[in-house]
């Protein structure tokens, strides 16, 4: 035999022969196992053990249960509860605290006072109270892990909640089958504001800048006012304050990351410094990805470029806090078009969008007696550019000749006032939001006229404690005006218009102990038809497609009942969820109302489901019009025959893969099942 061969033989001999005995010998770690008790012997859940020196850390259960795998060796161990003294105890592995029932730990009860801890919203104190709708949230290395350029990319792996998407770059979030304007996105508790009229339009946050994200399945308009008709995503950055003066640190750091598939990398830069009465924070990062692959091959013109990045700073005292915050994300992102494939065109021949938006938050907090006063307000610059490539005479693009299409700038100014109340049985809140809004149209193609929007909101949300049993229930009521320039562009004349709406909810949970929970809501939601379902008439390259609004359309209401049964424990999660959802005047876009001829042109017509009045004269005007504009931007020239009868093509139904539509309403009868979740294993 070759001497090189059996060398070669012999050596991996000898490592499959230690490794088979390396795993044949037994593990010599142990487990510590115990209980932490009071000194009444009560259960302490939520406590928090740690080994001193090493990063290993476990929580009670709600039986004051822990365990903890640990090597051979002397530890100290430091156990720690808001409310108790903190206990050390030194072991030693093995030991007589490993064997037997373990080592069972007494904290002694120490009142102290709590410097005030920051409370984001109304969303924040539901969440710690608990809350009648199903609520998730990602943290961790879990959010770490998956945390890419786009938010709803981030967070698909929720119940319930999945990631519509044309690759790596953009994405929006689906709660329940409902996305884009009827799912609300908050940034650290105050509403985002952008433009989401497009599949090619996401949520203007990185995942990366949030230590936690919250979602909300279901309607949450008592809290949040207009668009929270399918559910509520919240990114929550990291907190600048440290909880007590043993977490004090200072901490600089880099990361790097390279993923395969579209050939993306980025890095990012973060220095910071909590203490638990002051602290700052500067975070930054940049990405760069190429086009993403399929098993077909490349999705063409799918790459992006971001940069993104925060800073904090803020100070907390006994009476209350304020912090301020700026906040940034930009970018620029190829657009898949329609109709492209893996033999498309070629990266740098299709459209792409330019995204940039700025957010400066202020927050404060003030304690006054048995009420927490709360104050945010927000400023939003929001611009969104698209770019392509002239065309020719036959219609073909010419590379190189990339100019601008569209350009939208979008000003935002936001308020919100809280007051947190009471303690024991009854608490709750009572605020009021206001938005100042600014849209301006710019570039040769106006998608939608300039226009102001004002609007404003009060609620309350109470809470009521029998035990066991705790009844929620809230009312909000809004109004909203838009008020439209005239644009001869768009063939649109000034006007107003108004919407006012109430909405409530009204729900219970009831505690059945072990970890398990049972719940029940209703609710009433609502949602205000955007400018581009209002007013837009023009083509978007990316979808090859010619929209036209309509400017009758009334605001989509919705009622939804919600029940689960929630099981949690230490390591184990599991929920059932099943709800029943009704839509009034359901707004989509209706491929069928032109027939053969739309699907020559890609034109479309934002309609309302449950439209009683047509006014076919005006609609038939405003349909020629339209498709002599899409048969002119295509490069051709032509006029539609006047007796061509559009009022006789109505849409008997139309599914967009989320929502099958008839007239009159839009019912959604669907169950979400999260099953069983084995975590810290």
């Amino acid at each position: 035999m070759n001497p090189r061969r059996l060398a070669l033989l012999a050596a991996v001999f000898c490592v499959l022969l230690a490794a088979s005995r390396t795993h044949a010998q037994p593990s010599q770690n142990a487990i510590l196992r115990g209980r932490i008790v009071d000194a009444n012997g009560a259960p302490v859940a939520g406590a928090v053990l740690e080994i001193k020196g090493t990063k290993l850390r476990t929580t009670s259960d709600e039986d004051g249960a822990y365990q903890v795998e640990l090597p051979p060796g002397s530890y100290t161990l430091g156990v720690k509860r808001i409310g108790y003294s903190a206990e050390e105890r030194r072991i030693r592995v093995p030991g007589p605290e490993t064997e037997g029932e373990g080592l069972n730990l007494t904290l002694a009860p120490a009142p102290v006072p709590m410097r005030p801890v920051e409370i984001a919203g109304t969303w924040s104190l539901l969440h710690a109270r608990g809350f009648a709708l199903p609520v998730a949230d990602l943290s961790g290395d879990r959010l770490r892990n998956g945390a890419t350029v786009s938010l709803a990319r981030a967070i698909e792996g929720l119940a319930g909640v999945h990631d519509l998407h044309t690759g790596e770059q953009i994405g929006k979030p689906v709660i329940r089958g409902m996305t884009g304007p009827r799912v609300l996105v908050l940034d650290d508790g105050l509403r985002l504001e952008d433009y989401s009229w497009s599949e090619e339009d996401g949520p203007s946050i990185d995942a990366r800048l949030a230590e936690r994200v919250e979602v909300v399945r279901g309607p949450a308009s008592v809290l949040f006012g207009s668009d929270a008709l399918g559910g509520v995503v919240n990114a929550i950055p990291r907190s600048i304050f440290a909880d007590a003066p043993e977490q004090a640190e200072s901490h600089f750091g880099q990361e790097a990351y390279l993923s395969s598939n579209n050939t993306e990398f980025g890095g990012a830069f973060l220095a910071e410094r909590r203490d638990p009465g002051f602290g700052w924070r500067v975070f930054g990062l940049g990405r760069k990805g190429d086009d993403f692959k399929t098993p077909s091959g490349k999705l063409e013109n799918t790459g992006f470029g971001a940069g993104n990045g925060e800073a904090m700073i803020g100070t907390r005292g006994a009476a209350g806090s304020w912090t301020a915050r700026y906040a940034r994300y930009s970018g620029e992102f190829k657009l898949l078009e329609a109709g492209d494939s893996a033999a498309g065109m070629g990266e740098g021949g299709g459209p792409e969008r330019k995204a940039a938006d700025d957010r400066v938050q202020l927050s404060t907090t003030r304690q006054l007696g048995g009420v927490r006063f709360e104050g945010r307000g927000q400023w939003q610059r929001h611009s969104l550019i698209e770019l392509a490539d002239e065309a020719d005479s036959t219609g073909a693009p010419v590379p190189g000749s990339e100019s601008v299409q569209f350009d939208l700038l979008l000003n935002t100014v936001s308020l919100e006032l809280l007051a947190h109340h009471g303690s024991g049985r009854f608490s709750g809140t009572i605020g009021f939001s206001g938005q100042l809004q600014k849209n301006d149209t710019r570039g040769p193609i106006p998608m939608v006229p300039d226009a102001d929007v004002r609007s404003g909101g009060v609620f309350a949300i109470e809470r009521l404690d029998f035990g066991r049993l705790s009844l929620l229930a809230g009312g909000r009521g809004d109004v909203r005006e838009v008020k439209v320039d005239s644009n001869a562009g768009l063939a649109l004349a000034a006007e107003t218009r108004d919407f006012r709406q109430l909405t409530g909810s009204a729900g219970a949970v009831y505690d059945l102990q072990q970890g398990r929970k049972l719940r029940f809501n209703v609710g009433r939601a609502w949602r205000a038809p955007t400018l581009f379902e209002l007013y837009t008439n023009g083509p978007h390259l990316a979808e090859s497609r010619y929209e036209i609004g309509r400017r009758t359309l009334a605001p989509e209401s919705g009622v939804e009942a919600d029940a689960g049964l929630v099981l949690e424990r230490a390591r184990v999660r599991a929920e059932i969820n099943g709800f029943y959802s009704r839509i009034r005047d359901f707004i989509y876009l209706d491929y069928a109302r032109v027939k053969s001829l739309a699907a020559q042109l890609g034109v479309s017509e934002h309609r309302a489901a449950a439209s009683a009045a047509d006014p076919d004269q005006p609609e038939r005007e405003r349909m020629s019009l339209a498709l002599e504009a899409a048969v002119m931007a295509r490069g051709g020239a032509a006029e539609v025959d006047p007796s061509f009868d559009f009022a006789s093509w109505t849409p008997g139904s139309f599914s967009d893969g989320q929502f099958v539509v008839a007239r009159g309403a839009v019912r959604l009868l669907d169950f979400s099942w999260l099953a069983m979740a084995l975590t810290g294993l």
